[in-house]
């Protein structure tokens, strides 16, 4: 007994310390006059600038655990919000094109990655935020992959970057462009990264564009579920590769190593809610309990990462989220184009 107190007195002051950068980043959120920026991105930009202001060794612990074990709760809790029926709300047009940036993502990243000298879990975190749905999916695929914080906080500046970018140019464009409001709904809910920049893109253009936007991304935001697995997959053959001599043909992959608790609970979660056998009330009160969990985990990922070394890695990320960024809004713009929607 007297051990677990220690052991939770250990981690109280890094965990108290993400909660109230979650609370902060939270409220910079809601006070901005208008949602550009989410809180998650937030909230690992104030862990990065405190750590370079103070960081006393007294929260090493906390953080360490909320970085990982809270980060993946949260991942466990994002599955009540997901259901299968949102694709066939949207639609099979949109997985068409979905489907497009995302081989255009991983595909071209792979090589860009390659191109820039990148280490491959890097080229994968950024390539996964511009194709997927930022934050969400970097802090999804990040513990599967033992990534390190230096690179999760990397992959995540690098998608806010574009995405900032995106919602700016995005109306201007599409009006260029003469899109309906439904293929422009399409382009950006595609195209641009994290939801809140979504929804912010999509509403710039008008409320019916913003809403099917809205729709296109929650059914993205989907493809977490195949490309945790195959990133899990990926990461065990590797690691097997890395401790054994021998083919890793002959050897079959750990089945918890390929599914991991956390990811177990993620698909169950999501597979109970496509059945509707979770109530909307819950499903948002969980979803919103997720979001808050895994901006703590965030802010304990930032308060854990020094610019300094962040500086190591250069400028290679960036020219990769720009390539990547760029490459999805040309397919994705190209795709509706060949599809005759625009």
């Amino acid at each position: 007994m007297t051990t677990y107190l220690e052991k939770v007195k250990s981690l109280l002051p890094g965990f108290l310390a993400a909660f109230i950068i979650a609370m902060l980043a939270k409220f910079l959120e809601e006070a901005m006059p208008i949602h550009l920026i989410g809180a998650s991105v937030l909230a690992i930009f104030i862990g990065m600038i405190l750590n370079s202001i103070y960081k006393p060794a007294i929260l090493n612990s906390g953080l360490k655990f909320t970085s990982k074990k809270i980060l993946k709760i949260a991942i466990i809790l994002l599955g009540a919000s997901l259901s299968i029926q949102t694709i066939l709300e949207v639609g099979k047009l949109s997985l068409i094109v979905m489907c497009a940036t995302l081989l255009t993502c991983f595909g071209g990243g792979y090589f860009v990655g390659k191109a820039l000298g990148l280490n491959w879990k890097l080229s994968n975190l950024i390539s996964a935020g511009t194709g997927i749905c930022g934050g969400s999916a970097i802090a999804a695929i990040a513990p599967v992959i033992d990534a390190e914080d230096t690179d999760i906080a990397y992959a995540m500046s690098a998608t806010f970057l574009f995405d900032m970018a995106m919602i700016i140019l995005f109306p201007f464009m599409g009006h260029a462009l003469g899109l309906s409001d439904m293929a422009y709904g399409l382009w950006a809910g595609t195209a641009v990264n994290d939801t809140s920049s979504v929804v912010a893109a999509g509403y710039a253009y008008s409320e019916a564009a913003g809403d099917f936007a809205t729709m296109v991304k929650l059914t993205r935001t989907l493809s977490i579920i195949p490309t945790v697995l195959v990133f899990a997959y990926i990461n065990a053959k590797l690691k097997q590769k890395a401790t054994n001599n021998e083919s890793i043909t002959t050897k079959k992959i750990n089945f918890n190593s390929l599914f991991p608790y956390f990811i177990v609970g993620f698909l169950l979660l999501s597979a109970i809610n496509s059945l509707g056998w979770i109530p909307v009330s819950l499903s948002e009160t969980l979803k919103e309990l997720s979001k808050f969990l895994m901006v703590m985990a965030l802010g304990a990922i930032g308060y854990n990462t020094s610019f300094k070394e962040m500086k190591k890695s250069g400028i290679s990320p960036m020219i990769h989220g720009f390539i990547i960024s760029a490459l999805v809004v040309i397919v994705a713009i190209g795709v509706e184009y060949l599809m005759g929607m625009v």
